[in-house]
């Protein structure tokens, strides 16, 4: 996210597209059915707890010359996990809805986080500010009890600025002051201790490493978040910072696609243009090359116009946006928007239900708000929308099939 301190996002064998193909399709048809017959198992099937970690992966950093011209990776497919299907049809319509929001907790409320997974079954919890109760006592343990399905309990873990457990875990560096001072194999070991205390602590997701190309000032908007103003160099510090996560055990999430390094103005405070995709490729966009590299990830997209892409829609909600990330980049694990309820790049356009929407329809698998509440109404929207085919249920049954497996919630 393009926050800071005061702001409140999986393993499978190799199988052929076709067989991809098959099991969305399958998914859609039980979505489809459900939907159709307004019956209900309000039940989910059997999960895989919550601690299970994906392997590590290794991998060196791509040492391709910045002007090799952009082409995308061999699309390498994340097949579903086993069991999918069963966990998915064991769902009502709206708790298949409900995975496929990520939504804002006071950390220092415990309680209030529990109710609000029980009562409502979202799929994701997300963490900010600087309150710490949910992060000790192993207080997480009562929500992921209250989870039909294992939640993903994300922070926004960058070091430097944007820091979720310093006070309990001692302060991590700058990503810009750990490229000046670190080598990448180093910078992957600070990672990898990191996200032991975060698992440690109940988190499964970090939404970092930031993977924004800047020579901004330190204190602008991406400004120190960044590895650097050297895509190439950069792309190997972001590598080594999502591989360490991942060695923990913590799925790490590369943000802020498609970049917001070089684009002009604060999506906290209104629309951010960037320069042109032709630009954007040569530099801002290094970091998501070779994706497969990264193993297991995911992406953030940013709240972001690109000129002759999005045409003065934020990247959040514009499927051209999400069609390069999952053509042009291959990228096929799960993608989660920025915030939704908090940037006035979207608030002051759309309510955060019609947000919401539009984010799912255009390609995202996961939608964020900080702000928490309005779940109700979300999944209200949510579940007229794909009883009446405005979410197409193929749409859902893709978007979900990325979110579980990605939380190794299948059996």
């Amino acid at each position: 996210m393009d926050d800071e301190r005061n702001e409140p996002m999986n393993s499978g064998r190799p199988k052929t597209t076709k067989r991809w193909a098959a099991v969305i399709l399958g998914t859609a048809a039980v979505l489809a059915t459900s939907v159709q017959c307004g019956t209900a198992n309000d039940e989910a099937g059997s999960a895989q707890p919550a601690g299970s970690a994906p392997p590590p992966h290794s991998s060196a950093a791509s040492s391709r010359p910045s002007s090799s011209p952009p082409s995308p990776s061999p699309r390498v497919e994340r097949a579903p996990a086993a069991g999918c299907e069963a966990v998915i049809a064991g769902m009502s319509p709206r708790q298949r809805l409900a995975q496929l929001v990520v939504v804002g907790v006071n950390a220092g409320d415990p309680q209030a986080a529990v109710k609000l997974v029980r009562d409502e079954q979202v799929g994701g919890i997300f963490l900010g500010g600087n309150e710490t109760a949910l992060l000790r006592n192993r207080a997480l343990d009562e929500v992921q009890r209250a989870a039909k399905v294992p939640v993903s309990v994300a922070i926004d873990e960058e070091g430097g600025r944007v820091q979720r457990i310093d006070a309990l875990d001692g302060e991590m560096p700058s990503a810009r002051k750990m490229a000046s001072t670190l080598t990448p194999a180093q910078v992957r070991a600070k990672a990898a201790e990191r996200g032991r205390q975060m698992r440690a602590r109940g988190v499964t997701v970090d939404y970092a490493p930031d993977a924004d190309i800047t020579d901004q000032p330190d204190r602008d908007i991406v400004g120190d978040r960044s590895f650097g103003a050297n895509p190439e160099v950069a792309r190997k510090y972001v590598l080594a910072f999502a591989q360490g996560l991942r060695d923990a055990g913590v799925q790490p999430v590369l943000k802020h696609f498609p970049g917001h390094g070089h684009a002009t103005g604060d999506s906290h405070k209104g629309l951010v243009r960037t320069p042109p995709l032709a630009s954007l490729r040569k530099v801002d966009l290094v970091p998501y090359r070779d994706i497969g590299e990264y193993g297991e990830i995911g992406v953030m997209v940013g709240h972001l116009d690109v000129p002759d892409l999005t045409g003065g829609t934020p990247s959040t909600l514009s499927a051209p946006a999400y069609r390069l990330l999952r053509k042009d980049y291959a990228f096929n694990g799960p993608v989660i928007t920025d915030d939704l309820g908090a940037m006035k790049a979207i608030t002051a356009q759309y309510p955060l239900p019609a947000a919401v929407l539009k984010a799912l329809q255009a390609g995202a698998d996961q939608a964020l708000w900080s702000s928490g509440g309005n779940v109700g109404t979300v999944l209200t929207t949510l579940e007229q929308a794909l009883a009446s085919g405005d979410l197409p249920a193929a749409r859902v049954a893709e978007a979900l099939t990325r979110v579980l497996t990605a939380k190794h919630a299948c059996g």
